[in-house]
């Protein structure tokens, strides 16, 4: 990739120990430039990292916490879920326009926001529910007829712009398959602990979701993909003022992928049956499982609620609309980086079994 120097380049990661900001600092990081990584609490130590701890929906912490930072590079990868979209908007909007304002005697030269799809399904309230574009998405497309506090962050984003004078990038992924413990939307880790149970249980690893999803067309966002774009974008000339789809660039169908996941754990695969089977349903008493997961195997976490999410994954999967994104724009534009997701979900497996998240069954 053609990228800045990191000499040049002061990075700031907000939301530093999600799945996307994680990935975020472990390429930075490699690229050996100097990193500061935004949280509420700070993560784990690492050499060439420092934390910041602050509230980001808190606009005093924030300018109180960031007072004597200079970054020129920001990768805003944080949110929050509130009970409505006019909450969401607030919260959301707020925390982006708060972060920037704080930032303003920083010499700011790029500012790269993770926002998602979203922008063309709809909001949590309305998803998938009134008029959406065609499939392939393309990032042309007009703005949905709903409030959607992805359209509020690209607005302070675009108004702190024009005001302080960087360049921005917007990148929408899909579902995003990265390493974190404790996140609110990580469907690799919530199959991979759903597996273990039913390697555990001697019972088959059914499907949750939909017909459409099973027998459909769908994609995904490794998040180190998402990574190398959101650093790509801010340091190339292409990546100035654009907003890019971001997924893996493989297609493919669950009733493909699912045989595949249930290999690598050893279990048997359930396919989809007459209607969902949502994870919620399935694993509505699995608390005490897990405990015994835990303690036969020796496993690091025995918080289900921190390793799972069923909610988030019952939600991807039991969508009944096709959810497929073209990736031509930052194609063309020199970005090239292309992940095929089985593999993408099988090294997070291993990763998650040498930390001892998941056993291994050998």
């Amino acid at each position: 990739m053609n990228t800045t120097p990191t000499a040049d380049r002061s990075a700031l990661v907000v939301g530093a120990t999600g799945i996307a900001g994680g990935a975020i600092v472990d390429q930075l990081l490699a690229e050996g430039g100097p990193v500061t990584g935004l949280a509420r609490r700070p993560g784990p130590e690492r050499e060439g990292l420092r934390w910041v701890a602050a509230d980001l929906t808190s606009a005093e912490e924030l300018s109180r916490a960031l007072a004597d930072e200079r970054p020129t590079h920001v990768y805003f990868t944080a949110w929050l879920r509130q009970d409505t979209e006019a909450e969401n908007i607030a919260v959301n909007g707020g925390m982006v326009r708060d972060l920037l304002a704080a930032l303003r005697p920083a010499p700011l030269a790029h500012v790269a926001l993770m926002t998602g799809l979203k922008h063309y399904l709809g909001p949590f309230e309305a998803y998938g529910q009134g008029p959406m574009p065609d499939t392939p998405f393309r990032e042309e497309e007009p703005r949905l007829d709903a409030p959607n506090f992805y359209y509020a962050q690209e607005d302070e984003l675009f108004a702190a712009a024009a005001a302080q004078g960087f360049t921005w990038s917007v990148h929408r992924s899909h579902t995003v398959l990265g390493h974190a413990v404790g996140n609110a939307m990580n469907m690799g880790l919530t199959l991979a602990v759903a597996a273990s149970i039913s390697r555990h249980t001697g019972t088959p690893f059914v499907f949750p979701g939909s017909e459409t999803q099973w027998n459909g067309l769908t994609d995904m966002t490794d998040a180190t993909v998402l990574a190398e774009q959101m650093i790509w974008a801010s340091t190339n000339p292409a990546g100035a003022d654009e907003p890019f789809n971001i997924v893996n660039g493989d297609i493919f169908r669950w009733r493909w992928m699912w045989p595949r996941l249930a290999a690598w754990f050893g279990v048997e695969p359930a396919a989809f049956e007459g209607q969902p089977r949502p994870l919620e349903q399935q694993m509505a008493d699995a608390g005490p499982v897990w405990a015994e997961v835990v303690a036969r195997h020796d496993l690091v976490e025995p918080d289900l609620g921190r390793l799972a999410s069923w909610w988030h994954t019952d939600a991807d999967l039991g969508r009944d609309i096709e959810v497929v994104t073209d990736m031509s724009k930052s194609r063309l534009a020199g970005f090239t980086t292309h992940h095929r997701t089985l593999d993408s979900f099988l090294a997070l497996f291993e990763r998650y079994r040498a930390e001892r998240l998941i056993p291994s069954f050998d």
